[in-house]
């Protein structure tokens, strides 16, 4: 007889559902046999998971975080809940910070079971960039408000689907010249599913995991030179890269309706990977997989004639 996961029939809230991460946290819960709520400003975002859930195991409920009523309405019966609220955009403090406290308290008024905060690399109380110092205060509002809680923070995460890697793709695609900001930087990039299958480990087993934050990042270092150098390969391109000096890489940061702003400039610069100083993805019993295995297959379309490319594309 097989063994019954540990979140088989519970309900489990996932706050942010509805965007990149939230997608593959709900698919890897809904596989596991969770009931999964979707909570999220716009949650009709996420109704493509509609066809993968049994009858009555998913349900949606429109939620804005910031406000404690909203937010206890969409932990209300919950036995877990999962926190990935996080924008690069407007009132930093009030979205990330004010939405991780409202529901971690309501998760403990509830008397929930497990609670996931989804924090970040280089979240640090001292940083020049706002996104990560809201990070930090985030976490301390989660580990007041539900001590058990634990605190999941991945490197930048990539998918078939990201808006990272595709976002130089079709830079690549297009452009025969390209700057790189930030060349020597270097990343370790997570697989998307595979973060989201640490969120799960967390939840299934909270008197192990619970009250301790992880860092959690691919089982590789690149910097976004060999990046960019990469995918290029990957799309059977030649292309000249241009490592751009700081001064310009941050005046351009500084440029509004361009795709990076300051804050995401300074902590790019500074590079995203692990500090070292927590248990990684490996303890909560995940093996992550690296970019390598999935890139040439991505790339397909984005290659000059797709899928029947042979020969170096122009």
């Amino acid at each position: 007889m097989a063994k019954t996961h540990p979140l088989d029939g519970k309900l489990v809230t996932v706050v942010g559902g509805s965007g990149f991460l939230g997608d593959h946290v709900a698919q890897a819960l809904l596989s596991r046999g969770a009931r999964v709520r979707i909570a999220s400003r716009h949650p009709q975002k996420a109704w493509r998971l509609k066809p993968l859930a049994q009858l009555g195991q998913l349900q949606f409920a429109r939620c804005d975080a910031t406000s404690p009523a909203s937010a206890a309405a969409a932990v209300s019966g919950a036995d877990a809940v999962v926190n990935l609220v996080g924008t690069f955009d407007g009132d930093l403090v009030t979205t990330i910070v004010d939405s991780a406290e409202n529901l971690a308290k309501a998760a403990a008024d509830a008397g929930c079971s497990a609670m996931v905060h989804v924090s970040a690399i280089g979240a640090d109380a001292d940083s020049p960039a706002t996104y990560a110092c809201a990070k930090a205060e985030s976490e301390d509002a989660v580990r007041q408000a539900f001590p058990k809680a634990t605190i999941l923070r991945p490197s930048i995460l990539f998918g078939e689907d990201d808006g990272f890697i595709n976002m130089f793709a079709g830079l690549i695609s297009l452009v025969p010249v390209l700057p790189v900001f930030a060349p020597d930087a270097s990343i370790q990039p997570l697989s998307v599913e595979d973060a989201a299958r640490a969120v799960v480990a967390a939840l299934a087993d909270p008197a192990r995991h619970g009250g301790r934050t992880f860092e959690i990042a691919g089982p590789e270092a690149i910097t976004m030179r060999a990046l960019n150098e990469r995918i290029a390969r990957a799309q059977n391109r030649k292309r000249a890269f241009i490592d751009m000096p700081d001064g310009v890489s941050a005046f351009f940061a500084m440029v509004p309706g361009t795709p990076m702003n300051t804050d995401q400039w300074t902590l790019l610069k500074q590079g995203n990977r692990p500090s070292g100083q927590f248990p990684g993805i490996a303890e909560l019993g995940v093996t992550p997989r690296p970019l390598g295995l999935f890139l040439d297959r991505w790339m397909i379309r984005y290659r000059k004639h797709g899928r029947f490319n042979e020969k170096l594309a122009s």
